[in-house]
């Protein structure tokens, strides 16, 4: 069938992300090529092919997510779709190979197993307290400010305590870890090229340093238990350990931090769904929420050898570039997808990416913290509104935002 699309469109292009999501670019791929080619020019998101496949689709997305380790591969040209023009190969191979988000095989199953031991459903309901303490602290904060920016005042404040809590950063030093993520996820802004491999450079001595202290001298918390654990005699190595707080700071952070902004932001589009939350709490919300947002738009495969997805033939080398904000509104799956509803049920989204082995680690963890967050501010400033349009993050597969004043203070106030 015929795709209705600008000419020379990219569904990876950081400057379209700037401005906004490509609902009708999705809708009409999703319509009218589920599995869709998006040529291109060799270079300029980092890699030297002349294009990429586009999946749109809930079901292709969780088929290939589960072949992932058997025909597709995270690891080959990592799982992220963009980087900067020119990126140099070894980078996206070697240097970010030692992230398990792109690692395969039994490596990878070893280290996801050794790093799942700190996110058991025991260990983060031990950290259920004292995040709604941290919660409330929060929102009470930002009540104080009167108003402010919503991502520095709310939205980031929670996973990065959180962060700080469970790899034992001193909070007043969780900003670092704020500045260092936003660096290293800001390499497709030209200006801050280089101050995103700065940031990952300092932020992985940080943590190497944090983790060699902890093999001298063992605590009672996380990063000692990690350094410590054994799976069928492997360890985490310091670096390891360095690669992991890389990654927990971008995922634990940016993520969060963008789902709560995007899930506030539908509340003040949706008054009757904000009422409905601040009286009734369903517990139903936090998916929608999740869907609603879909933090990462997308991360990509390569194809192991020759091999089909909806009967497209996918050849081996290419890349599938796995969109998870066309899927989380995949008409086939969601009744009015473009409704904000929070008492949607069988809300089966792929916020956190699709099943199988790479199925996200911190889901139980971004849940809790989602819900502690919005039942604060529903307690504490049920009153919230904007006061400006928000300032959109420039990267190719991140729904970001960096931006977004706001009124904290309730009518009463």
């Amino acid at each position: 069938m015929t795709v209705n699309l600008p000419e020379g469109f990219d569904f990876t292009d950081p400057a379209l992300y700037a401005e906004r999501l490509p609902y009708a670019e999705w809708a009409e791929v999703r319509k009218n090529a589920p599995v869709y080619w998006n040529a291109k020019a060799p270079g300029v998101d980092g890699f030297d092919d002349d294009g990429y496949w586009v999946v749109s689709k809930l079901d292709d997305i969780k088929d290939i997510s589960r072949r992932t380790g058997t025909d597709f591969s995270a690891g080959e040209n990592s799982a992220v779709p963009r980087y900067a023009p020119g990126t140099d190969r070894a980078i996206i191979t070697d240097m970010l190979g030692n992230l398990i988000l792109n690692q395969d095989g039994d490596g990878h199953t070893t280290r996801r197993r050794i790093i799942s031991k700190g996110f058991t459903p025991r260990n983060v309901a031990l950290l259920r307290d004292k995040l709604h303490d941290r919660a409330y602290k929060i929102v009470n904060e930002a009540l104080e400010q009167g108003e402010g920016d919503f991502i520095t005042y709310v939205a980031s404040e929670l996973p990065l305590q959180t962060i700080a809590e469970m790899i034992g950063v001193p909070q007043d030093e969780r900003h670092k870890l704020f500045e260092w993520s936003n660096l290293m996820t800001s390499y497709d802004v030209p200006e801050l090229a280089e101050e995103s491999t700065a940031a990952a450079t300092e932020l992985l001595a940080y943590a190497y340093t944090m983790a060699e202290d902890r093999a001298a001298n063992p605590q009672d918390d996380l990063v000692t238990k990690l350094i410590q654990a054994d799976v069928d005699g492997e360890k985490l190595t310091s670096e390891e350990f360095g690669w992991f707080v890389a990654l927990l700071a971008v995922a634990g952070n940016e993520t969060t931090r963008n789902a709560t902004t995007h899930g506030m932001r539908a509340f003040l589009a949706n008054p009757e769904q904000w009422e409905l939350f601040k009286k009734e709490r369903p517990e139903t919300t936090y998916n929608e929420i999740l869907r609603w947002a879909s933090p990462v738009s997308s991360f990509q495969r390569t194809a192991m050898h020759d091999t089909t997805v909806r009967g497209v033939e996918i050849k081996k080398g290419q890349r599938v570039v796995l969109m998870y904000g066309s899927a989380n509104f995949d008409e086939d799956h969601f009744e009015d997808p473009f409704t904000f509803n929070i008492l949607r049920e069988n809300n089966e989204h792929v916020a956190f990416g699709g099943p199988g082995p790479h199925f996200c680690l911190g889901t139980n963890l971004a849940r809790l913290q989602i819900e502690l967050i919005f039942n604060a501010i529903a307690d504490v400033i049920p009153d919230i509104s904007s006061l400006s349009d928000i300032v959109r993050v420039r990267s190719g597969w991140l729904n970001g935002v960096s931006t977004w004043k706001t009124s904290f203070c309730p009518v009463a106030h």
